[in-house]
């Protein structure tokens, strides 16, 4: 099991926008990435954090350079965010 955390930093005003973007696509990551197991959007007050479950941190990392992440999600976040998004990738044992 792997699990990537994307840490958005996106002003309390485009939160509703950014929540739509992460419901947008929840199905068809989970219907169309292979390895991936859960999403779940975590929402604070400094930030907005999305939280991806994968079968292994190589299905992690294969949705980093799909088009589904970098053009989709990312094409749509982009003029929400204030900074750059911080990404992780987590591996269990």
């Amino acid at each position: 099991m792997a699990y990537l955390e994307i840490t958005l930093h996106v002003d309390p005003a485009n939160r509703v926008a950014a929540a739509a973007v992460y419901e947008k696509y929840k199905q068809r990551f989970l219907d169309t990435v292979a390895g991936a197991t859960s999403k779940e959007l975590l929402i604070r007050d400094e930030d907005v954090q999305v939280l991806h479950g994968f079968r292994s941190a190589a299905d992690a990392g294969a949705y980093l350079d799909s088009t589904l992440f970098t053009q989709d999600v990312v094409g749509e976040l982009r003029p929400l965010l204030r900074t750059e998004p911080d990404v992780r990738v987590y591996d269990t044992v």
